[in-house]
């Protein structure tokens, strides 16, 4: 009995250290789906002349969940609320952010970013885009240097850290 029990702690510490390193390899690739859906949305907004909430609904079915939700709440706020662009970008992204891997920084990025969408002409409107890219760019490089530095070690945490609370307990 007291080796399944041993065994049970074992998998639980291993298994959260592996949760752990679960959200530092989520985080980069959360934010690429963002700049592409972001760079989407430029080309959409720009060249093809497609209304936002058309737009929206196109990333919505472009990205995989958590974002997905996002651009989806984004559009259904756009058509059937009598709301602001920025305060549905805002109302969506609070919604759907526990649910993200991404961080504060990020959130303020795409916060301050929602905060233009539709106030400004095209071309504004494209750089404020690029504004937002070279802001989840430096976010992305922090991300896989955090991804890089500690993964692993949260990995050998969780292990080592079940490994001794199995000892001090026999």
């Amino acid at each position: 009995m007291k080796w399944f029990g041993a065994l049970l702690i074992l998998s639980a510490s291993t298994w959260l250290g592996f949760a752990a390193a679960r959200v530092l390899h989520e985080r980069p690739r959360q934010l690429r789906q963002l700049k592409a859906a972001l760079r989407a949305l430029e080309a959409e907004v720009m060249y093809g002349h497609t209304p936002l909430a058309d737009a929206a609904m196109h990333l919505a079915r472009q990205t995989t969940a958590p974002l997905s939700e996002l651009f989806k709440r984004f559009a259904a706020a756009l058509c059937t609320e009598e709301t602001s662009a920025a305060e549905a970008w805002e109302k969506s992204l609070r919604a759907v952010w526990g649910k993200t891997a991404l961080k504060q920084g990020e959130f303020e990025v795409m916060k301050q970013f929602g905060a233009t969408l539709g106030q400004y002409d095209r071309l504004t409107q494209q750089r404020q885009i690029a504004l937002a890219l070279a802001h989840l760019e430096r976010e992305e490089a922090e991300a896989l240097d955090n991804q890089a530095r500690y993964a692993k070690m949260a990995k050998s945490l969780g292990v080592l850290a079940g490994l001794l609370l199995v000892i001090l307990l026999m």
